[in-house]
């Protein structure tokens, strides 16, 4: 069977949440549109989530050129870390939900990490 893009990314997303969730660690989810970035720390058990940031807010966007850039991915990074360990979590697990971790990806989580979230 062959499989689409959409397809190999929700296979890739499965596989890795499901490693996640035996971990027993709250995860940081991240999705990209062509548009947006968006990240979440989410509690393994109960799925509640604690902080969030996406470029859509004017805090995070700032005065930011585009929303679809790695300038951006930084700062919506960044925001997560700070809301994360403000709401007590200092270590999560990196949930990228099936996208390859390069570009936009690499560089929030990269932003995460230098602003005191460890995963």
């Amino acid at each position: 069977m062959v499989q689409g893009k959409t397809q190999s990314r929700l296979r890739r997303a499965r596989k890795n949440r499901a490693r996640i969730q035996r971990s027993g660690v709250p995860r940081l989810s991240v999705h990209r549109t062509g548009r947006h970035l968006y990240a979440q720390i989410i509690l393994a058990e109960g799925g509640r989530t604690v902080a969030a940031a996406s470029t859509l807010q004017k805090d995070v966007r700032g005065d930011l050129k585009g929303t679809c850039s790695v300038e951006a991915a930084k700062a919506v990074g960044k925001a997560i870390a700070e809301r994360g360990i403000a709401a007590g979590i200092e270590g999560v697990a990196f949930d990228r939900s099936g996208f390859k971790y390069h570009g936009r990806i690499k560089a929030l989580a990269d932003a995460a990490r230098e602003a005191g979230l460890k995963f």
